[in-house]
């Protein structure tokens, strides 16, 4: 019946909302100068297709008929994908978390005609409850209030913008003693782990693998078996949970519970990325199996229900499917009997299928019910069974379109995961998705943030450049192709052109831009890390690999700048201080010159070592690292710190020995 603007984009989560009655437009100039003309408020919608309350609203309030005519009487209505324009989301988000101390998605804000909000809220019902308005109140009551108190409206909006445009913690404390603030992140974590659960704070847990890598590399600096074994821990627990997907891979967006076993049934490609690097590490640390294993069922979920034909990673998975969340995933014990026949009873009894379910209408979420695990490879057939029934079901809608950052992450942790668990195939789907972000949102010097159906469009945010660098630095270390740290290197001159802030320090999110009321910075390592957090490790790996000081001096102002800015709450961004590691204990360049590299880095990948770099001799982009050679014809490998090198190795089991000496590097 009906047909909007946003029928022209590309984005699924604008599509979605296509032929919903109220005429949305799509965030730009024709919406805002209507609203300047016809001197209405604007009401704006922030979600992503993927976002179970985003669909709730949707079904309540947008696809009603009378909401619509409200909306479209009093307001400029605009919808935005959160992940297609981050920059827009992180603007309002601020005001959103400014306004009401809390934020979330469906973002629901109502701006002057001038951009700048004035109300700000998130979900709203369709009728009052829990303290709410109902949506329709809401809108009848900002409306009133623009008819009959429109100037208090404005000076508000004016002075929130203000607010947001000049935060109280803008100006910076003096830097803090670094090992201190390392020691107040670590303890942070001490006293918010979960001991019985794994995980820090209560529920709902949702996987931050920013706060592993801390950890490992606290452990590693350290020798706290205390930092390693709260991150081994919790990865365990997350892996036999139900956030985990059992039957198909990958892990779900995070637990509703403290237990890890009720998911929020979306699946992000951020987080597989982020957690094939946490169970790589989990498995360089330990070598239990467990841990690999784990790895290889993400990638393998990955490249079979999340990859492009041509090679770039898709961006989620909806929670939802025929309209209820986690329908597809989940299993009555009746279901499983049908499936399993004789051998119900005991794969029930393991995860945690029971007649009255632990979901909703007698539905059970698989979870492994016993920490040893140990029936977990006898259970593959019976898992395989239920794949095949699982697959006639309906799916939930993916979002297929592409994101330069978001494949950065995968590219970087597929390439990782090949190498380390000497696996071709991940290294060619790091590679095609390489190159298909080179080929496709890379305009001449231009990088771009989203591809979708043929149409690559939005210049690249900080995330977009950040990530990607990581993922071609990492694709490098895995396959010792130039091109790779080549193109990392350009990458990284454009960014610091278009987002280097050269008088406060760091990067902005995004460039310069009349649509946007302020520029602004991330300070929090969340789901996904900040960019400025992987720009200084990118930074610290630059430095080390190539030799050149610009980039170590660069790498240390943004972690001096930050840990200014955060002050007493350095755990806000663990991935920063990550980075501290970098500049306080000192890397290991590991240079290896010769044909046949493949003994040297079984060896190498099977020790933990975060604060190092591989290195081919033969396409190095150092002169000093490049002039190493191999012995007498023998592959050899040279262990370097700031480019002194120590004696060459020319057997494995040498280099073996000494690893097994220092571990950690």
């Amino acid at each position: 019946m009906h047909t909007n603007r946003l029928a022209k984009e590309k984005s699924p989560y604008l599509l979605q909302h296509a032929h919903n009655p109220v005429d949305w437009y799509p965030w730009g100039e024709e919406a805002f100068e209507k609203a300047r003309l016809e001197h209405k408020p604007i009401f704006l919608s922030i979600g992503y297709s993927t976002c179970h309350w985003c669909h709730v609203m949707e079904r309540e309030s947008f696809e009603s008929e009378s909401v619509a005519e409200l909306l479209n009487a009093n307001f400029i209505s605009i919808k935005v994908d959160r992940e297609e324009r981050p920059d827009v989301d992180a603007v309002y988000m601020s005001a959103l978390q400014g306004m009401t101390g809390s934020g979330g998605w469906p973002m629901s804000l109502f701006l002057a005609p001038d951009l700048k909000p004035f109300f700000a809220g998130t979900y709203f019902p369709p009728v009052p409850a829990h303290g709410r308005p109902s949506f329709t109140q809401l809108i009848e009551r900002i409306h009133e209030l623009w008819t009959t108190e429109r100037e208090t409206l404005l000076e508000s909006a004016a002075g929130i913008t203000r607010a947001l445009q000049n935060p109280k913690n803008n100006d910076r404390s003096p830097s803090p003693n670094l090992q201190n603030v390392i020691e107040t992140t670590f303890q942070y974590f001490q006293q918010s782990f979960d001991p019985a659960e794994g995980g820090f704070g209560g529920a709902p847990k949702f996987p931050r693998p920013v706060q592993f890598d801390f950890l490992f590399n606290y452990f590693a600096a350290s020798g706290d078996t205390q930092a390693r074994d709260m991150a081994l821990f919790t990865l365990r627990k997350m892996a036999l949970g139900g956030m985990h997907d059992h039957i198909g891979g990958g892990f779900h967006r995070y637990s509703v519970d403290r237990y890890w076993r009720i998911s929020h049934f979306e699946k992000m490609l951020y987080d597989q990325a982020q957690l094939v690097h946490s169970y790589l590490d989990a498995w360089q640390v330990t070598h239990d199996p467990f841990f690999r294993d784990v790895v290889s069922d993400i990638l393998e979920y990955i490249l079979r229900a999340m990859t492009h034909p041509e090679g770039a990673f898709f961006s989620a998975e909806d929670a939802d499917s025929e309209g209820e969340e986690g329908k597809f995933y989940v299993w009555t014990l009746a279901q499983i009997e049908e499936a399993l026949g004789p051998d119900a009873g005991n794969f029930a009894n393991y995860y945690g299928i029971t007649r009255g379910g632990n979901f909703e209408h007698g539905n059970n979420v698989l979870y492994v019910t016993e920490l040893s695990h140990p029936a977990h490879k006898s259970f593959a057939a019976l898992r395989e069974k239920l794949f095949a029934i699982r697959k006639k079901r309906i799916r939930p809608l993916p979002d297929d379109k592409i994101l330069t950052s978001w494949n950065g992450l995968m590219i970087g942790a597929i390439a990782r995961a090949g190498d380390i668990l000497n696996e071709p195939r991940y290294i060619n789907a790091a590679t095609n998705a390489g190159q298909f972000i080179w080929q496709n949102l890379r305009q001449g010097s231009n990088l771009l943030h989203r591809w979708r159906d043929g149409e690559a469009r939005f210049d690249a945010y900080l995330d977009d450049y950040a990530f990607l660098i990581k993922g071609y630095l990492d694709l490098y270390e895995a396959t010792f192709d130039a091109v790779w740290i080549e193109r990392a290197i350009e990458l990284q001159a454009e960014q610091d052109r278009i987002l280097f802030d050269e008088k406060q320090g760091g990067y902005f999110n995004a460039r310069e831009s009349e649509d946007l009321i302020l520029r602004s910075k991330n300070e929090y390592d969340g789901a996904e890390p900040s960019g400025n957090s992987i720009a200084a490790m990118n930074l610290f790996r630059l430095a080390n690999l190539t030799g050149d000081d610009r980039f170590k001096s660069r790498a240390e102002e943004i972690l001096r700048t930050f840990i200014a800015k955060i002050g007493n709450y350095p755990y806000s961004m663990p991935a920063m201080m990550s980075s501290a590691f970098w500049l306080q204990n000192g890397v290991v360049q590991i240079v290896l010159a010769g044909n046949d590299t493949s003994e040297f880095r079984q060896v190498l990948n099977s020790y933990y070592m975060p604060l190092s770099v591989k290195v081919r001799a033969e396409n190095s982009p150092n002169a000093f690292t490049g002039s190493l050679q191999a012995v007498e014809g023998k592959t050899t490998v040279y262990l370097c710190r700031n480019f002194v090198c120590e004696l060459p190795i020319t057997e494995p089991k040498d280099l073996e020995k000494l690893l097994s000496d220092n571990p950690a590097g």
